[in-house]
């Protein structure tokens, strides 16, 4: 006999074989009643949706070290990241399935369309939204019309919850599953009253509007078949309440058949991973999921006085963020949460209304420790774990030992970790956080340390998302080991970087990441980048990054040698090419150019300290050709200030100097534009230039002549500049300009005498006070240990 009405009966009793028992994935309702169905029936086979590829992995769930939630991932074996996940939870009837099955030695098995067929269906964007993953209430039908094109689509929860007089899915879920105890008379009643549901659903909509559940339903067909051979008769299905009606329905094997046939292929491997709640949720994107993980895993857990224990729940997570919450408190939230489930007509309270008894009493009516608790406990951070046991790629082998050897655990829930470098184990954590980050596996992504701005600290932040595994399966091409991946991964990008500024970042990342392996390779890479690159603008934006990898380089103990060497090359060509570079610029090209001037002026400040590079030669060098571009007038106003101001702060220019040099830009013969662009390039950009002018009168009283002698016509051209220029001022820098101004700037002592007469200065400086501060400076500045003479001279200078 072929038809499936040799196999199956109609109806869901006892009786009816096989025994189909429709769900709703990740419903703790449906895992209770698929428990009490399985102790009832007491079937010699189970029948799980799910990949088949997976069926030797089945043994894994009764591992001691297995915490769901966890997800099957399969991936095509020479496309990786050609990708596909099952989610199970602890509260999803599949997995209850599974555990009774292996606690009861029946044998389990999954009949869903195979995943290699899955992943070769489609485009690699549809591959990795497989059906597997989508539980009922995320599941869609079409009705098709003339031209087979989904015209109707639905989703069979909110119809049915509709046509029982509910707006919201949810709570008819609610109430008519989740708050149904296990055991209440017949445990396969439910299921005959969903699948009663759903063929009604498929009888008014169609049969499924996608060519691919009619596939899947094929081949579940045939397998349940081939274990009712198997096994007598005595199987119990477990799948989606929508495939219920399908694999009832008559048809033969060779129809079932003919779908199958041509489907393509692709080589596939299956393993468990880690999964979270926060991916279970719809709000985190994965569009199979549900709204409330946390919730429904306490319903599972907690069958007894559930209401009780979540508001308790909430209570003690509110008091951990220093609210007042009391006892008395939970106790009127549960009551109000029994009235409000009372006065709605609900059998018991839910999701609602415990949130809203929880915002009246225990929030005092605010939604923002609310969100807090949807955030923590509604959804929460749970992360599944997965025995070592379990299939891997090398890769994620050797990532595993290398988190158990450096005590760095994966957390579904974001912290932030602050390293010290000059600790061994802080140093191979970094080291390990920024080989994953090459490898594209962001574990952890750099953020702004909040103590110390010393190189030898960095803060990460953390946090572990399921889709991890399945870059670090793409990134298993690259090596079996993590430094060799790595090492192997850069030198790749190296060849195949589309510009300088690309390979110089590379550099970095390599020194970062302590790969020694690929830093010949790299630094080829970037010799010859550098030697054919002729533009100034990535030649100097390239010399920054390069700066900061020999400071890298320096606080991990790296030989930066090689480096330095193309450093100190790249700077020379900079300073050859600068000058040149600067002239006949427009207003937006020379703002560009003077934020190049102002990075190299700081690389060679910090290229100095490494003695390979001359930095005596190279400093002397910059500062000619600051020089130069402060005295070029076909160079644009900002640059020459930006010049003048550098070699000020660097006590190459005398004050005297750079006051001719004011006076002269600020003289009638220059036009106001001009002027103005040159005073931004010189008091603007944020470095200090209001304090300049409140402690220069001079410098002050220049730019006040100029300004009240710019005739009215230029005056509303240069307004917005020098607006722009001092708007960026503190208010308290703003203030005291105003007051010096308001006195008459350049009438005071200290515009006649150089350096004295200044305001809260000294006529000369004080070597015995500068000397009595040099340990304070040094000590913050982490320059040397504190010793007994510091300490007798903190003493000193504290007493």
């Amino acid at each position: 006999m072929t038809g499936v009405e040799s196999a199956v009966g109609h109806g869901t009793g006892a009786g009816a074989r096989p025994v189909l028992l429709g769900v709703r994935h990740h419903g703790p309702g449906s895992a209770r009643a698929v428990r009490a169905a399985l102790e009832e029936v007491r079937p010699r086979a189970v029948l799980i949706e799910g990949p088949p590829e997976a069926d030797a992995l089945i043994p894994l769930a009764a591992d001691e070290e297995m915490r769901p939630p966890v997800a099957l991932l399969a991936h095509a074996v020479d496309e990786p990241g050609r990708s596909a996940f099952w989610p199970l939870a602890g509260f999803s009837p599949e997995w209850g399935a599974l555990r009774w099955a292996l606690d009861h030695e029946v044998p389990a098995r999954f009949i869903d369309l195979p995943a290699t067929h899955t992943l070769a269906r489609g485009s690699q964007e549809d591959a990795k939204t497989p059906e597997g993953e989508r539980p009922l209430d995320a599941e869609t039908v079409a009705e098709e019309g003339d031209t087979g094109s989904a015209a109707v689509r639905i989703d069979p929860l909110r119809v049915l919850a509709e046509t029982a007089g509910y707006d919201d899915p949810e709570r008819w879920w609610e109430d008519v599953v989740e708050h149904r105890g296990a055991g209440e008379g017949d445990a396969l009643a439910p299921f005959t009253a969903l699948e009663e549901a759903m063929s009604a659903l498929r009888e008014t909509y169609g049969s499924g509007g996608h060519d691919r559940d009619l596939v899947r339903e094929a081949y579940m067909r045939l397998q349940v078949r081939a274990a009712q051979r198997e096994f007598d008769d005595a199987v119990v299905v477990v799948c989606g309440a929508w495939h219920v009606p399908a694999l009832r329905r008559k048809t033969t094997v060779a129809a079932d058949k003919a779908l199958l046939k041509g489907l393509p292929k692709v080589k596939t491997d299956v393993t468990w991973v880690p999964w979270t709640h926060r991916r279970l949720s719809r709000s985190s994107g994965y569009g199979a999921g549900i709204d409330s993980p946390g919730w429904y895993g306490h319903l599972f857990s907690a069958p007894d006085r559930p209401v009780e224990r979540w508001l308790t729940k909430v209570a003690g997570l509110l008091r951990a963020e220093d609210r007042i919450v009391s006892s008395a408190h939970v106790i009127e939230a549960v009551r109000l949460a029994e009235t409000l489930a009372a006065m709605r007509g609900r059998p018991l309270p839910g999701l609602s209304e415990t949130a809203d008894a929880a915002r009246a009493v225990l929030c005092e009516g605010s939604d923002v420790p609310l969100e807090l608790v949807r955030d923590r406990l509604v959804v929460g951070d749970v992360l599944g774990e997965v025995p070592s046991s379990a299939p891997a790629v090398p890769l994620q082998r050797d990532l595993a030992r290398l988190q158990r050897r450096l005590r760095l655990k994966p957390e579904a829930l974001e912290r932030e970790l602050e390293l010290d470098l000059r600790k061994e184990n802080d140093a191979a954590r970094s080291r390990l956080l920024h080989r994953l980050r090459l490898l594209g596996i962001a574990w952890g992504e750099p953020a702004a340390s909040r103590g110390s701005t010393g190189t030898f600290r960095e803060t990460w932040r953390l946090r572990w998302e399921p889709e991890l595994s399945v870059r670090i399966a793409e990134a298993g091409v690259w090596g079996t080991t993590v430094l060799s991946a790595a090492t192997a991964k850069a030198e790749a990008d190296a060849v195949t970087a589309q510009g300088l500024a690309d390979v110089t970042a590379l550099a970095e990342h390599c020194l970062l990441a302590e790969l020694p392996g690929a830093l010949p390779t790299v630094m080829r890479t970037l010799a010859d980048r550098a030697a054919l690159d002729t533009d100034v603008g990535h030649l100097a934006q390239a010399l920054p990054a390069l700066v900061r990898s020999l400071r890298y380089g320096d606080v991990r103990g790296t030989d930066t040698g090689a480096l330095a060497e193309v450093a100190a090359g790249l700077a020379e060509r900079v300073f050859v090419g600068l000058p040149p570079a600067c002239a006949a610029l427009d207003a937006d090209a020379a703002e560009e150019m003077r934020s190049h001037v102002e990075a190299v002026h700081q690389a060679v400040g910090l290229l100095g300290d490494a003695p390979a590079t001359g930095h005596s030669r190279l400093r002397g060098r910059w500062r000619s050709v600051l020089r130069v571009l402060s005295g070029r007038y076909t160079v644009p106003g900002v640059i020459r200030g930006r010049a003048v101001r550098l070699l000020l702060d660097d006590g190459e220019l005398a004050h005297d100097e750079a006051a001719l040099l004011m006076g002269l830009v600020l003289s009638p013969g220059t036009p106001p534009a001009d002027a103005a662009a040159w005073i931004e390039g010189f008091v603007g950009g944020g470095s200090g230039g209001g304090l300049l002018l409140v402690h220069d009168e001079r410098l002050l009283g220049l730019v006040d002549a100029w300004l009240t002698g710019v005739p009215a016509e230029a005056f509303t051209d240069v307004l917005p500049l020098l607006r722009r220029t001092f708007s960026a001022y503190e208010p308290g820098v703003r203030r005291t300009l105003g007051e010096l101004v308001r006195r008459g700037p350049g009438t005071g002592a200290g515009a006649t005498a150089a350096g004295a007469g200044t305001p809260g200065f000294a006529a000369g400086l004080d070597l015995e006070r500068a000397d009595a501060v040099v340990p304070v400076v040094r000590l913050l500045l982490g320059l040397d240990d504190v010793d007994e003479n510091m300490n007798n001279d903190l003493a000193g200078v504290t007493g």
